[in-house]
């Protein structure tokens, strides 16, 4: 197990033990590293992990905070929904598509409703998430990269300020990382998909901020259109090369 997936664990047994609730504040970076025997950046990682499955957020300058109840061994609905569907794409990978078009489905109304709806701290939050976003392309690390892909969308679902739509849209991209990860991750190893996703997202932003929700559900449906796109076309990259592998062992 990664350091940061057991950190993970330990942040979420410690949220249980202390009796936290959705809206409560963490101990801070420091205090928790001291707490469980781990280095800042280690911490900071397993709390961006959590916040990419909708459990905690972090304000800039302010600390960071319980969004979701965290249960133990106790399974939420939300959790039920994304094993049952995780098995479903386990099973047969094509389904995969159909959780991008659900994705279509869900983040028209996400971003529509963010652009009418957003706060200025709503709005701090979504510029937050997508410089986030730039910093660790820059970084050039894929994993990391595809992680803050998921927080920023997610922050625009948290400015819909519309509960059902979050938190399916925090089930869909918790099935994201665990099915399709790989393939959002090579995304961004190729520089021109790279760059394009780059523009399409601060577009997303950009109409977002403005008010303006027909150009906001306009441009993540181009946006979703695109990495469908991007996906089908590496996974069948993918499928020829292995094709090609088998041949070459009867040449």
């Amino acid at each position: 197990m990664r350091l940061a997936d057991r950190l993970a664990e330990q942040l979420q047994t410690l949220i249980i033990d202390r009796g936290l609730r959705p809206g409560d504040r963490l101990p801070a970076e420091r205090q928790l590293a001291l707490e469980l025997g781990a280095s800042r950046p280690s911490v900071r990682e397993a709390i961006q992990q959590l916040a990419s499955q909708g459990l905690l957020r972090s304000r800039q300058g302010g600390g960071t905070y319980l969004q979701a109840p965290v249960q133990g061994s106790v399974a939420w609905p939300q959790q039920q929904l994304v094993q049952t569907l995780g098995q479903l794409v386990s099973d047969d990978p094509e389904y995969r598509y159909d959780v991008l078009e659900a994705r279509h489905a869900l983040e028209g109304g996400t971003a529509w409703h963010a652009a009418l709806r957003a706060t200025p701290d709503d709005r701090a939050h979504i510029r937050a998430a997508f410089d986030d976003l730039l910093r660790e392309q820059d970084i050039g690390d894929a994993d990391r990269s595809s992680q803050a892909d998921a927080r920023f969308h997610l922050a625009i679902a948290e400015a819909s300020h519309n509960a059902i739509l979050l938190q399916m849209m925090r089930g869909l991209f918790q099935l994201l990382q665990s099915t399709v990860t790989e393939n959002r991750q090579r995304m961004y190893t190729v520089r021109h998909t790279h760059e394009q996703l780059t523009q399409q997202h601060q577009a997303l932003m950009g109409a977002i901020l403005q008010g303006d929700a027909q150009a906001a559900r306009d441009t993540v449906w181009q946006h979703l259109e695109f990495v469908h796109a991007a996906v089908r076309a590496l996974d069948e990259d993918e499928a020829r090369r292995a094709r090609s592998s088998r041949l070459s062992h009867f040449s």
